[in-house]
């Protein structure tokens, strides 16, 4: 199979990249940067200089790649710390899971492609009520904090969109990992370093994390167990509360326990949608793309994951 990587040089597309390759799979990947393009070239994939907004561009790329399948992981997160005003900072990822997803959606249409894979997230948007891990039939959120809401519409369109065409969604969990923000030297890395990550309320918020390379290991066994029109949560087997894990990250960081600050002062800090994923977001259940996609995640917890990180 050639797969077409739209946005190669992110985490998932990293380590999707050998992983692709060492299946018997050729890959074309696009990256943003020219001084990129040896990276993907050196990992195994013919590399393309894009803009994932210039639908010329795409449409161009993808007619002459030729590919069987394309995956979308194109997002602007990299220095991602400004989560007060989070509207601003995911401004840029909202376009490309709008304007991006469409326009990789008619270079398809065009070119015979019948198998779309696309990056979604399993974190905070799923509703804030009922019990604390949700299956891919449960709502998302229907009312988010503002700071949220065109994050989530964007998320909304790029599983309607992409399912509506044939496509699979995959909902991620909170990356970390190699060439994610949760690695070593990475911002947020840093931030629970200098204890810039403190514990809000009860932190009774559940998370679901990924490495990236269970990402990439999914998106693997997504192209190749296809069901058409299908969305998979795609996480660890461990969702837990924020105070759980948070500690335990602070630990193999190298750090002092996380500062606990109270609900209300945490508002006024960091804003109402912070306190939002901090005190009452949900985990996400990985038991449908286990079983139907016979993939079984490498970090079956954050408790190992993360200690790793930190040897």
């Amino acid at each position: 199979m050639h797969v077409f990587i739209a946005g190669a040089g992110g985490a998932v597309g990293r380590s999707l990249i050998p992983l692709l390759t060492s299946n018997g799979h050729t890959v074309t990947g696009t990256t943003r940067s020219a001084a990129k393009a040896g990276a993907l070239r050196a990992l195994g994939a013919a590399p393309v200089v894009l803009d994932g907004l210039d639908r010329a561009a795409v449409l161009d790329a993808v007619a002459e790649a030729r590919p069987d399948a394309i995956v979308h992981q194109m997002t602007a997160l990299a220095g991602l710390t400004d989560f007060r005003h989070a509207e601003r900072a995911f401004a840029q990822t909202n376009r490309l899971r709008t304007e991006g997803t469409d326009h990789l959606l008619a270079a398809a249409r065009a070119s015979g492609v019948a198998r779309v894979v696309a990056q979604s997230y399993a974190g905070w948007p799923y509703a804030r009520t009922g019990g604390p891990v949700k299956t891919e039939a449960d709502p998302l959120d229907p009312d988010p904090p503002r700071q949220l809401r065109a994050t989530l519409d964007a998320i909304r369109h790029v599983e309607a969109a992409v399912t509506g065409a044939g496509g699979v969604a995959l909902r991620y969990g909170g990356f970390y990992g190699p060439g994610t923000g949760l690695t070593p030297g990475g911002e947020q890395w840093e931030l629970v370093r200098a204890r810039k990550f403190p514990l809000i309320g009860d932190a009774g918020g559940v998370w679901s994390f990924c490495h990236a390379q269970d990402a990439a290991g999914a998106t693997l066994a997504a192209l190749e167990r296809w069901t058409p029109g299908e969305i998979y949560n795609v996480c660890d087997d461990e969702p837990a509360p924020v105070r759980e894990w948070l500690p335990a990250l602070a630990r193999a960081v190298g750090a002092k326990p996380p500062r606990h600050v109270p609900r209300w002062l945490g508002r006024v800090a960091a804003g109402e949608h912070t306190v939002a994923m901090m005190c009452e977001s949900r985990g996400a259940s990985n038991a449908k793309a286990k079983a139907a996609l016979e993939w079984t995640p490498r970090w079956p917890s954050w408790r190992e994951g993360f200690a790793a990180l930190g040897r």
